[in-house]
Parts: C-alpha cells; structure tokens; sequence
C-alpha cells in the first residue's frame, strides 16, 4: 500500500517547496539510483538519466531508465507498485531504452507485478524516498492518471453488457494495430512452437501449428459443425474450414474483430462454409455441435460465472462431442486483494478479466458432467509467442504510436513484456484442456491412445 495522508503530510512533501539547489554535485540520478538499489537489494544492471541531464548507475549496461520529468517519482511515492510504474511509463514521464527485458527482469519485479505488491521499501524507507523527491522537486499531490486508465465501470461484474464493453476496450483498438503486433496470422492467443524461434521457425509457422493441433485435438472430419467462442479475426474457423473440411459458426462480441473476420471469410470464399457472428456465446442456441473451442475467451468469463460457462458450452455439444479450452491460469490463486485494488492488467489492459487457476476449470467442468481427458501446459511457449510480439511491436514502433497513440502504444509494449518475463519466471501459465461430453452408457468415442487421436494426417481430410 502506499503512504498515508497522514504520513505525507508528517514527511512534510505534499505541498513542501523544493529545494532551489537539489544537491547539483550529484543530481537527481545518483539520489533515484540510491533508492532503486535499496528497494531491489543491490547494484542494478542499469544506467539511470534524469531531467537534469545528471546519469547513475552501470555505465556498461544495456539498458537505460530515463526520468524524463520529476512527476514520475510523484506517480511512485503515491502509488509504490506496478500500477504507479506502469502510470510513469505509459504517460512518458518514465522512458525505458534499450533492451526492456533487462529492465523488467531485475530481481523480484515480475514477482510482485505478478501478485500486485509493493516495491520493496520499509515504510521508513518510503519516508525517506519522500523526502528525497521534494529536495528534488518531485513533490505534490497525486498526478491524474494517463487517459487510457479505466476507472469506472458500470453494471454488475460479467453481466452481457458489462462484459462487452470490457471486451471492447481491449479489442476493438483497431484491426491495423492488432496486424502490426500479431502479424499476418491475425492470431492472438499463444503459438505452439513445434521447433525453437531460434532455427528460423517463425511466429506464423507457430501459429499454423497451434490451430493444427488445436483440429487434431478435436478430432476434426468432413461435416462436422464447429463452434468456435471468441473466434477473434476467425483465423481458426478458416484454418478447421479449408484444411478439415468442417463448417464453422464463430462468435466474438468485439465489433472490430466481427467486421474483419467476416472480410477474411469472403476473401477465402468460405462463406457458405464459416458464419461470423456478433453474439455472446450464452446467446448460441442452434446446437449441437460435434466440436468446441475456446481460446483466449475463457479468462473474460470470471470465477462466478465458470460453472455456466461450461453449462452452456457443455449444452451445445453432442454427445461424444469434443470442448478444448484454450487459456491462462495462476500457478497460484491470487491474493484476494486483487479485486478490490485492480492493478495494470486490469486498469489498462484487460477490464474485469479473472486469471483462475487450473483447479477451478477442471472442477467447473467435471461439475457439469464433462469429462476432463487431456490437459497440456504450454508455459514456455506463450513466453517464446510473447517476445516475437514484443519485437513485431518495436519494429513497427512508428506506425503503431500513429495507429493508437503513443500512450496506448506504450500501454502495450509493457504489458507484452511484462507477459513474457511472468511466464518465463512460472508466475502464470496456459493450459489446453480437453474435455468430452459422454454418451448415456459412457462411451466417449475417443480412441484408447493420446498418440492416436493426435494423429490426423492431412492426406485423410477433405480441403476442398
């Protein structure tokens, strides 16, 4: 938590004058480097510039923090977290050049980003950092949040309206900018990476076998009808359509992504073959199905409201009909405080979404009488997914400061590799969970080996 009133006004920096002469032998630089290195234990990796024109720090590093105006240390004595160094950072108060991992990765940072915690400073210590920003000149009351902060929200949590407004904020930002982050796949969920980045596999060719397995995990035919729940910009419905020979109905509540997928669909000619809709799935009501996938939407779904998520879905199947959830999970449960004092991910990036651990799927599902029958983590490889975003992102840094602006823009590129550090360290992960809907008798028509129903070689599918 940070400081109190109280406290503040007993440092005597809310309103205090600055010092006209803030130690000019030194700088600003060497007084913030000081505080960095007690709050992280030690030396940091880092070079530190100031708006003085003053520099600290390891002049061999590879990696700089610039405190481009004194509001910056303002942001962090009155919110000493990933929320006040998120709001330096995306206002431009706080640059990051160089290599942003360094940055990032220095010790415990992930961890209490992870987990909403504070930096590490006694109180104490926090009295004295006060007081060090006022003989800077870095004093005063709280600085209003960058515009791209949600802060009110209306209605009640996961409500349809609600949820479309949540989802909302976080798609419909702009197609063009999604194309510059994920790349010509238009695929925003993690890649499966059947051989590392570093021989020459690409983000595309992850991606095109992430949908792949995704169908054989399915056990995908010729006739079968998919439904596809947050389809995104439909490129697994058009993937399962040309390549499996099924018909697919996708669904996404994002007005941009329903515009653009329908466009892909046309273009591919597969309009008698794939239907894009704007539609919250608890609206779908023209099952069964042989076949569900969700990926990426289940985080937006929240712990209340989990169990009818699989009731539904569960009511849409077939019998012997095949549900693979696709998303993230806490390797632990999150602190409860986490709701009530919402921290980056959910202020920037993803309105009232919920990261439930594993456990809670899995009961979800077996509550509504699904049969769980496959679960593979793939950790590493959103981390490998995550950090070919993060580049596609710097490349394209121009067009994408003039496609969102540079606040949003910014928005992003800490919360990709924020992303990647916290699934490298194992603060999260994703799973893939395959469930089947059982006959009466119990049979669930899937073959008696892993290794078979993976195995479904394209020679043996229809892709016209």
């Amino acid at each position: 938590m940070s400081l109190s009133d109280r406290e503040i006004r007993t440092a005597g920096v809310e309103h205090a004058v600055p010092d006209p002469d803030p130690d000019p032998g030194t700088g600003a630089a060497t007084a913030i480097d000081g505080i960095l290195q007690i709050a992280v234990g030690g030396p940091l990796p880092l070079r530190i510039r100031c708006w003085d024109g003053s520099e600290a720090g390891d002049v061999h590093a590879n990696a700089t923090i610039a405190f481009t105006d004194p509001r910056a240390l303002r942001r962090l004595l009155w919110a000493p977290s990933e929320l006040g160094l998120a709001r330096a950072f995306v206002s431009g108060d706080l640059d990051f050049e160089g290599d942003i991992f360094t940055i990032l990765d220095l010790p415990d940072v992930i961890e209490r980003v992870a987990h909403h915690d504070k930096i590490g400073l006694s109180r104490r210590e926090r009295l004295q950092a006060a007081r060090t920003a006022m003989r800077l000149g870095a004093v005063g009351p709280p600085p209003s949040p960058p515009p791209e902060e949600v802060r009110r929200r209306r209605g009640r949590l996961h409500t349809r309206q609600r949820d479309a407004a949540s989802v909302s904020h976080h798609y419909d930002v702009g197609n063009g900018f999604y194309r510059l982050v994920l790349g010509p796949s238009m695929v925003y969920s993690c890649a499966y990476w059947s051989q590392p980045p570093d021989t020459g596999h690409t983000l595309e060719d992850a991606q095109r076998d992430k949908l792949d397995l995704i169908c054989r995990k399915l056990g995908l035919r010729p006739g079968m009808r998919l439904l596809d729940v947050g389809c995104g910009w439909g490129s697994l419905a058009i993937h399962a359509a040309t390549q499996y020979g099924v018909s697919v109905v996708g669904v996404t509540v994002s007005r941009e992504q329903h515009a653009l997928a329908v466009r892909r669909v046309s273009d591919a000619g597969l309009e008698g073959r794939v239907e894009i809709r704007l539609q919250d799935y608890r609206d779908v009501t023209d099952g069964p199905y042989d076949a569900i996938a969700s990926v990426g939407m289940a985080e937006h779904v929240g712990r209340a409201r989990l169990v009818e998520y699989s009731r539904v879905l569960m009511g849409l199947l077939r019998p012997g009909g095949r549900l693979l959830n696709h998303a993230i999970s806490s390797v632990r449960a999150l602190p409860p405080s986490t709701h009530d004092q919402p921290g980056f991910i959910d202020r920037y990036i993803f309105p009232d979404g919920e990261v439930l651990p594993l456990s809670r799927t899995l009961d979800a599902f077996e509550q509504v009488g699904l049969e769980v029958r496959d679960v593979e983590a793939l950790r590493e490889h959103y981390g490998h997914t995550l950090r070919a975003w993060v580049h596609n992102l710097r490349a394209a840094w121009p067009e994408a400061v003039a496609s969102v602006g540079e606040g949003r823009a910014r928005t992003w590129l800490l919360y990709l590799a924020a992303c990647a550090l916290a699934f490298e360290h194992g603060n999260i992960t994703i799973h893939q969970v395959l469930a089947v809907k059982q006959f009466g008798h119990g049979c669930s028509e899937l073959p008696l080996t892993r290794t078979q129903w993976l195995r479904n070689a394209l020679g043996d599918v229809a892709t016209d």
